[in-house]
């Protein structure tokens, strides 16, 4: 193989000066962590030697003038470049009020970091000779200017993403966007909890990715850690900053003559002022706030509990959703019915044989020449 190159994923910051902090009573951020945390990243990316930085939206906590500005003049001082899509959080209506942004002030504001023309919500760039980052705007508003709660990817991009591609045929494509396409979940696109983080229209994406054949695509939005393929294409999806476990990613990917190698490896905040230990303060933090959410998530597709039995097991399962987020899953259900053992047993990471399999933190992946 002939080139190789190295980068970082950082997704969901979710950047929020302390002035403009939200605190609601089942509030899963800790974004307090958003600003001093990012600020560690970035001191230990500077040490290595990146040849760009991926940020696949969420940036800030609710589309703040001030939180992107923050985070824009930060970028701008890195040794390398960095490249953003825009998240639900970023561009929470689509017109702009004086709090927040809107939709069209996003490719404006963040020229520097892919969006040249300052115009568009989707943009194609050679970062390396023969490697072309093809990003998507997956956030799409009702005719009134409310967001949409699930993504979407409308027909215009559809066809420019079809004609981009077969127009850089020969270059190595990285797709970029924030809600998520394949599935990270079981039963995830036909779950009312799950869907609203992915793209509601995935297969006509996946149908030109497959078609171009294009095998890596990078994502964000759900806050977990998890890598999905789906034959040749592989989506990596990388959780939140301020979420448990506040985790970012070093990717460094080899090909040529057909073959390629991806090789990822995670990192993790461990301590961030005030909190010594992070990670334990932070796990505390999501099972605490799990109640709510799990009596939910049992109640939905595709578990589907009734509700008096969900509310019954859910304070079981507290520390299920962080588990989730950590990536390669290792739950042990015992305690629980067997009809309810086996609907949640899908989301343990196994093999096909049913063995312990752990590939969302650190995974190498391989696709021979064809």
């Amino acid at each position: 193989m002939g080139q190789r190159f190295r980068f970082a994923i950082v997704s969901d910051p979710h950047i929020a000066r302390p002035e403009t902090i939200y605190n609601g009573p089942h509030r899963f951020h800790l974004v307090e962590v958003s600003i001093p945390g990012i600020e560690q990243i970035f001191d230990h990316l500077e040490t290595l030697d990146l040849d760009f930085l991926l940020l696949p939206g969420d940036l800030t906590q609710h589309g703040e003038w001030v939180n992107h500005q923050w985070l824009i003049d930060r970028l701008k001082q890195l040794p390398f470049p960095a490249y953003v899509v825009p998240g639900n959080h970023d561009v929470i209506a689509r017109d702009a009020s004086d709090r927040a942004i809107g939709l069209h002030d996003f490719p404006r504001l963040y020229q520097d970091f892919g969006y040249s023309d300052g115009k568009t919500l989707h943009y194609q760039k050679e970062i390396l000779p023969g490697v072309r980052l093809v990003t998507l705007n997956s956030n799409a508003f009702e005719h009134n200017g409310e967001q949409i709660r699930v993504g979407y990817v409308d027909q215009a991009q559809l066809d420019w993403l079809e004609a981009t591609l077969a127009e850089y045929a020969d270059d190595l494509i990285l797709v970029m966007l924030h809600h998520n396409v394949l599935e990270h979940l079981p039963g995830q696109s036909n779950s009312p909890l799950g869907q609203r983080y992915m793209v509601s229209n995935a297969e006509e994406i996946i149908q030109r990715l497959e078609a171009a054949r294009v095998r890596l695509m990078f994502t964000g939005h759900l806050h977990v850690q998890d890598i999905a393929r789906r034959g040749d294409l592989c989506e990596v999806l990388t959780g939140s900053l301020v979420s448990y476990p506040h985790p970012y990613r070093i990717v460094e990917i080899e090909h040529g003559d057909g073959e390629l190698r991806m090789d990822v490896r995670s990192r993790r905040l461990t301590a961030v002022e005030p909190w010594d230990d992070l990670q334990a303060m932070s796990h505390q933090w999501m099972c605490d706030r799990a109640g709510w959410f799990m009596t939910k998530f049992l109640v939905s597709p595709p578990v589907g509990l009734e509700q008096a039995q969900a509310e019954a097991i859910a304070p079981k399962l507290r520390h299920f959703w962080a588990a989730v987020a950590d990536g390669d899953t290792q739950l042990d259900f015992s305690h629980l019915p067997p009809d309810v053992q086996e609907r949640l047993a899908h989301f343990n990471s196994v093999d096909s044989d049913g063995n312990p399999q752990a590939i969302d933190n650190t995974a190498t992946l391989v696709w021979p020449a064809k």
